[in-house]
């Protein structure tokens, strides 16, 4: 069988920090794009750092094949003696997880998560014991389709990661050395209140991808087997719509409150345009406002 990143390979040559690793061994709930991902660049950055894994089913056995695991399993004892656990999973079953965690992980253990929301995750945090800190996390990175098979060891290069310490709680150095570990996985560290990032991150994130997806449920029902006339516009503007819908079930779960003004926002924004759509000074004024926002974007 060939190597699920065997594509992945030069992107993944190892070159270590001359900066000692903030954690001497981490594990990985969660192995697809991103946990994958993090295991390549933790191997890449800091070879001597144990990395342990836990999944079950075919990610799992997917995951025997890369060379970056020094221990795998589907019970949560995999995870005893880590002193970073980085959840990786959908975010509900993220909050599974964190529940078990409580019973294996040592004194002074850090835990984190990867997922696109934090109020929830952090308020499950709130029953781990006093012995473990906890810090919500975010990379923003990633790609429209997922899977171990796609990840990368410099995923995470010159990408925005934001960390969510919870509130009121102290978290000693951990924050800290969450910060150190992110910029040796090559991203910039950026701390942020888990409610405003709920709130940004449904504009910036879950709008995006639920528009996406609905403009091309729209158009497919309608055009039928005459889908294949698009040009490459449709096709650009619907990347998104290849996502996997479990991680966006829960990510919609989890921030509804925060999606639905979103969505009202895009709603009203395409009613004043239908109203006015023959005029051509309201397709212009449309047209320049969102030019000069993209231009922006970078």
């Amino acid at each position: 069988m060939a190597h699920p990143h065997a594509d992945a390979q030069p992107a993944d040559v190892a070159h270590p920090h001359t900066t000692p690793a903030p954690f001497r061994s981490i594990g990985i709930v969660g192995l697809g794009l991103i946990g994958g991902s993090l295991a390549l660049a933790v191997r890449r950055g800091w070879p001597k750092v144990h990395i342990a894994g836990l999944d079950h089913g075919a990610a799992l056995d997917a995951a025997r094949l890369l060379v970056a695991f020094d221990k795998l399993g589907d019970r949560v004892d995999v995870l005893k003696e880590v002193e970073l656990v980085v959840l990786a999973a959908p975010v509900r079953q993220n909050v599974a997880v964190l529940r078990e965690l409580a019973g294996v992980l040592q004194e002074g253990a850090v835990v984190t998560d990867v997922g696109s929301t934090k109020r929830t995750i952090l308020e499950a945090a709130g029953e781990l014991p006093a012995r473990v800190a906890f810090v919500g996390g975010h990379p923003l990175a990633g790609a429209a389709r997922a899977g171990l098979a796609l990840a990368r060891g410099d995923l995470f290069e010159g990408r925005r990661w934001l960390l969510s310490p919870p509130a009121g709680h102290a978290t000693g150095d951990s924050l800290a050395r969450l910060e150190t570990f992110v910029r040796g996985l090559g991203a910039e560290p950026e701390v942020i209140e888990a409610g405003a990032h709920d709130r940004l991150l449904a504009y910036l994130s879950h709008l995006p991808q639920l528009t996406a997806s609905a403009l091309m449920d729209t158009v497919g029902r309608v055009a039928g087997d005459r889908i294949d006339l698009a040009g490459p516009g449709l096709a650009d503007s619907t990347r998104l719509a290849s996502s996997p819908s479990a991680i966006w079930e829960d990510i919609c779960a989890t921030n509804a409150d925060a999606i639905g003004p979103a969505l009202d926002a895009l709603i009203a924004r395409l009613q004043a345009l239908r109203s006015r759509v023959g005029e051509p000074s309201a397709i212009a004024e449309l047209f320049a406002s969102a030019q000069a926002w993209r231009e922006r974007l970078g």
